[in-house]
């Protein structure tokens, strides 16, 4: 039952405006312009459409919902023109989808009774009241229709319609699309069979582990006030290190990132008619916005086609013919601006343009690396810092590793780490707990791996997921195509990758899931390795992502071909890392009453989808490490709707701010198991 959720991703495209996103670009004016993209809710019918698109590397977030009528939801970020390519791969916009049906097949149609098992029926009570979760099969399978009735405290009682997955032509069994709200606590539930099945249960409560630990009087929380850029991230960890230089080491770590910096291009011509892409050999940053480039006519008959610098001005005299007609096409162009020594450039057709187009004479264009950020913001490569926190940081203790910002659009995500760690510095001297922490375990906290991602997210473009570094083809490579370059980093690593087979990462690199060109071809992905191989006592890791509500472990992709996924934990392995979810998870309910559910709560090919290869899977099955994945930034219960609703990469700071403090809660609250660690 666990792998209900294992590609369980339809999409129903609901656009979807969240408060406090700016937006994701300007509306597209000229050749150099990218697509907007719009964060929106998708709608596939089945799983089998769901698999489609993880296959085609969509750009899919991690909020997957399961909708009554069979169909499921994801978030997505798409352009216009991704969207188009998605739909004959069965993804609709919600606000397109067809209706559901008022009434669904009942059963099999006059077989004999089917054999109905309640897997699992818990509830839990959040800061908006009390709701229920239940998992059940039936000896029909995805043909039953199964009802759950539920009775609770005061005599209150209610019902809801259960889902049927069907994973690679397995059955997996049902479930509720989504808790579902409940007046008083359920104590029992009744799931029948349209068939005549019939189970009964007790209700059990959720998450149910152990509570967090008392804390002495004075704890002090609550230290972020902002989303913060890369440059603030590692200034505030430097700070830490300086004014606790006993409990903390300051690591750099061994790969620098490519840097926020591009190549400066043009596009010059008329796209689709007859256009040239100029791009410099420097980056933009080190020369090259300072050229410019024109095309001129000569004004005389059969003159040859030219090509001259003079200073940062490199002028392209076109050919004319024996009338004075310019005759130079856009092929010959970008071929003759090639094929001058000493040019600071390289030329190519624009991507629409076969190059036979003749081109016309324009004036000097400059070339732009197209980015925003202020000056003061480094171009250079960046380094990648992680801050040590202990008493004993000399290998002795058992070291958990926290990760954040793979994913550059992920604002959340670094605040969490920071601040834990602020958490457990400052409440050292005074907090028993806190103290005891620190004196058993060793914690290095990275809270961003992606820097140069993390700062194109910032001033650029704030959907970007990847990193910066281009590995794209000249025909992939004109400027109005920059969103869509990079390396998805949790795709980047070396087990269960796209390259050995697996699903969840592309091969394609404008996709939103490439993988790069190789395994570990990224400095982003390499630090972390390098961490895990240089400190061997690390034991536990997470990796903060958002967002969606999941707290998920190994294993994180499976092949297409029988849908074979890496090896299971085994049962005792199993059990670990449940336990640990459950108690981590107490932690997080305790801020503000968030409840991570328990269909979101387990491996990802069981409650998400695919992802080839990730990092926690190579934390797991190279090095024997716990890698854990928080996805923060749980849906919010909306009571005038009595819907669930996302929250968004973005969200306004204040509930950013709150996801920041119960999932630090969470990450110290794993510390506290690796402090235990050492005596099992």
């Amino acid at each position: 039952m666990r792998g209900l959720r294992a590609s369980a991703v339809a999409l129903m495209l609901l656009v979807t405006t969240f408060v406090g996103a700016q937006p994701s670009t300007s509306a597209v004016a000229g050749p150099t312009d990218p697509e907007p993209a719009s964060l929106v809710t998708l709608s596939v019918p089945d799983i089998a459409a769901m698999d489609r698109l993880v296959a085609a590397g969509a750009d899919l977030t991690e909020r997957v919902r399961p909708q009554a009528d069979g169909s499921i939801q994801v978030d997505a970020v798409v352009t216009p023109s991704q969207l188009e390519a998605l739909r004959p791969l069965g993804a609709t916009l919600a606000s397109d989808a067809p209706a559901p049906a008022a009434t669904r097949a009942k059963g099999k149609g006059g077989g004999a009774e089917d054999q109905v098992v309640i897997e699992r029926a818990v509830w839990f009570k959040s800061r908006d009241g009390y709701f229920l979760s239940v998992e059940a099969s039936s000896s029909a399978a995805q043909a039953a229709t199964l009802t759950v009735t539920w009775r609770g405290k005061k005599h209150s009682t209610g019902q809801a319609e259960m889902v049927a997955y069907v994973d690679a032509g397995a059955y997996l069994g049902h479930q509720l699309s989504t808790p579902v709200p409940a007046d008083q606590q359920p104590q029992s539930v009744t799931v029948t069979s349209a068939d005549g099945g019939k189970a009964d249960a007790k209700v059990k409560p959720w998450p149910d582990g152990d509570r967090p630990d008392k804390r002495d009087r004075g704890y002090q929380t609550d230290f972020i006030t902002q989303y913060m850029t890369p440059a603030q991230l590692n200034e505030r960890i430097r700070a830490l290190h300086r004014q606790f230089p006993k409990l903390t080491d300051l690591i750099t770590l061994p790969y620098k990132t490519n840097g926020y910096r591009r190549h400066a291009q043009a596009v010059v011509g008329a796209p689709p008619a007859a256009a040239v892409v100029v791009t410099s050999n420097a980056y933009g940053s080190e020369g090259g916005n300072d050229l410019s480039v024109e095309l001129v006519d000569p004004g005389t008959a059969a003159g040859p086609l030219r090509v001259s610098l003079d200073g940062k001005l490199i002028t392209v005299s076109l050919a004319t013919d024996d009338s004075g007609a310019v005759v130079s096409t856009a092929a010959q162009v970008a071929a003759a601006v090639n094929a001058t020594p000493g040019l600071p450039v390289k030329a190519s057709v624009y991507r629409t343009d076969p190059g036979a187009g003749v081109m016309a004479p324009v004036p000097a264009t400059q070339l732009d690396d197209f980015l925003s950020a202020p000056a003061d913001v480094s171009r250079e490569p960046a380094e990648v810092l992680a801050l040590r926190v202990g008493v004993h940081r000399d290998g002795s203790r058992t070291g958990v590793l926290a990760y954040a910002q793979e994913h550059a659009r992920e604002w959340v995500t670094p605040l969490v780490s920071i601040e834990a760690a602020e958490r457990l510095l400052r409440n050292y001297d005074t907090d028993k707990a806190t103290r005891r922490l620190l004196e058993r375990s060793d914690v290095f906290i990275v809270p961003v791996v992606n820097p140069d991602g993390a700062n194109y997210s910032f001033y650029d473009y704030n959907s970007q997921r990847k990193n910066m570094t281009n590995h794209c083809p000249p025909a992939q490579s004109d400027p109005a195509l920059r969103n869509q370059w990079g390396v998805d980093v949790n795709r980047n690593y070396a087990a269960g990758s796209v390259h050995d087979g697996y699903v969840g990462g592309s091969t394609n690199c404008q996709s939103g899931t490439y993988g790069g060109p190789a395994e570990h071809s990224e400095p982003e992905s390499r630090n972390v390795m390098w961490l895990a191989e240089r400190y061997s006592n690390i034991k536990f890791a997470m990796n903060i992502h958002s967002y969606g509500g999941y707290f998920m472990w190994p294993p994180g992709a499976y092949q297409a071909d029988g849908r074979v996924s890496l090896p299971r934990p085994t049962a005792k392995e199993e059990k670990f890392f449940l336990d640990s979810a459950r108690t981590i998870e107490e932690a997080i309910v305790a801020e503000r009453g968030t409840v991570i559910w328990p269909q979101q709560t387990g491996p990802v090919t069981d409650v998400l989808y695919s992802a080839a290869g990730n990092s926690a899977d190579e934390l797991w099955y190279d090095h024997g490490i716990y890698g854990w994945d928080f996805e923060v930034g749980a849906d919010l219960w909306n009571p005038e709707t009595r819907r669930w609703e996302g929250v968004g990469f973005q969200p306004p700071f204040e509930e950013g701010h709150q996801e920041a403090m119960e999932f630090a809660a969470g990450l110290i609250s794993l510390i506290g198991i690796a402090a235990d660690h050492r005596d099992r």
